[in-house]
């Protein structure tokens, strides 16, 4: 799966658990390390960590095994990274402290 086709499908299943505010960044120009990001908030550290869970298991599904999740333990921010695409789901309070988005956009 190409990385814009996996970024539509990481997306789709987040919007599936009904992650929230969901932004997909391209990030090509400015990163070696991924094509695009994706970031979502969940209602609690429960759901943070459902919807990480679910991005995992349904690209394993499909054939992409993820290169690592991380911050599963705790669930205000998980990371699973598929390669091309690096996929952040935080709190409302993590995603507010720390503004990701700001440091990546144009």
């Amino acid at each position: 799966m190409q990385s814009e086709a996996l970024s539509a499908f990481v997306y789709e299943k987040i919007d599936d658990l009904k992650g929230r505010d969901i932004v997909t960044l391209d990030i090509q120009d400015k990163a070696s390390f991924a094509d695009y990001m994706v970031i979502a908030s969940g209602n609690s550290n429960r759901h943070v960590k459902s919807i990480a869970q679910n991005v995992a298991m349904e690209c394993r599904a499909e054939g992409i095994e993820p290169l690592g999740i991380e911050g599963n333990d705790i669930g205000e921010w998980s990371l699973v990274d598929l390669g091309a695409v690096v996929v952040h789901v935080m709190t409302d309070e993590q995603r507010d402290k720390y503004q990701i988005e700001q440091l990546w956009q144009d």
